[in-house]
C-alpha cells in the first residue's frame, strides 16, 4: 500500500471510530463500535458473531438496569468471552458489573477491566477512539495480519485486543499497537491458537 493512500485509510478508519464514540452520548457502548447489524467475516463462525452481538446488547442492558448513570462501561465479546473496560465510581459497582456480565446466557468467561475512577472525559475518550482508529489501519496494512482477525478497544491510553490469533500474531500486533503515540499498556484477552489451526481456518474461508 502506497504511503498517500495508507495515510487515507488510517484518516477515514480513526475518524470513524471516533465519530462512532461521539455519537454516543450513553455511558454504554456495546462492541466499542456502531452495530450495523452486518456480520462481519473474520475467524468466528457467523453463528457465533451474530452469538457475541447479542451477549454485548443484553449485557449492556443489564448494566443500564443495574449502575447508576456516572458509571461508563464497554461491552465487548468475542468467542462468549466478556470483556468490560472503562470506569466505575465503586469497587462495588465493578463487582456488581463483573455479576451482570457472568450472569448473560452463554457468556463462558469475563475479563473485568473496569477501573475505579473518575469517568473519562470526552477528550480522552476521542483520543482513544483516535489511538483504535490508527491501530485497525496499521493492521490493515500489515501483509503478516489478518485485521479482521482482532478486535481493539482503547481506554485511557490502554489497548485492549481480542481475537483468535496465532502465538505470532499477537507478538507482531501487540508490537504495532505499542508503536502508537499515547499508548501506555497493551492488554490481550485472545484465543490463542497454532499455525496449524490458522491454516484450517484460512482454508475453509476461501472455499466459502
Amino acid at each position: 500500500m502506497n504511503k498517500p493512500f495508507q495515510k487515507i485509510v488510517m484518516s477515514t478508519l480513526a475518524a470513524s471510530v471516533v465519530l462512532a464514540t461521539l455519537s454516543a452520548c450513553a455511558p454504554l457502548v456495546v462492541g466499542g463500535a456502531v452495530m450495523t447489524g452486518m456480520v462481519v467475516v473474520d475467524r468466528r463462525t457467523t453463528g457465533m458473531q451474530l452469538e457475541d452481538e447479542s451477549i454485548e446488547l443484553r449485557t449492556a442492558q443489564g448494566m443500564r438496569q443495574n449502575l447508576l448513570d456516572n458509571a461508563h462501561v464497554n461491552v465487548t465479546s468475542y468467542n462468549r468471552q466478556v470483556l468490560l473496560t472503562g470506569e466505575v465510581s465503586t469497587a462495588a459497582d465493578k463487582d456488581k458489573a463483573n455479576k451482570v456480565a457472568q450472569s448473560q446466557e452463554n457468556v463462558k468467561a469475563v475479563a473485568n477491566e473496569l477501573t475505579v475512577q473518575p469517568v473519562s472525559s470526552l477528550t480522552q475518550r476521542s483520543k482513544d477512539a483516535i489511538i483504535s482508529g490508527q491501530i485497525k489501519a496499521l493492521f490493515v496494512d500489515a501483509k503478516d495480519l489478518q485485521s479482521n482477525a482482532f478486535k481493539v478497544v482503547t481506554e485511557n491510553g490502554v489497548v485492549y485486543m481480542m481475537g483468535r490469533v496465532t502465538s505470532r500474531e499477537a507478538q507482531r500486533a501487540t508490537d504495532i499497537a505499542r508503536s502508537i503515540s499515547g499508548v501506555t499498556k497493551v492488554v490481550r484477552v485472545l484465543d490463542i491458537i497454532s499455525e496449524e489451526e490458522l491454516k484450517r481456518l484460512s482454508a475453509q474461508t476461501s472455499a466459502k
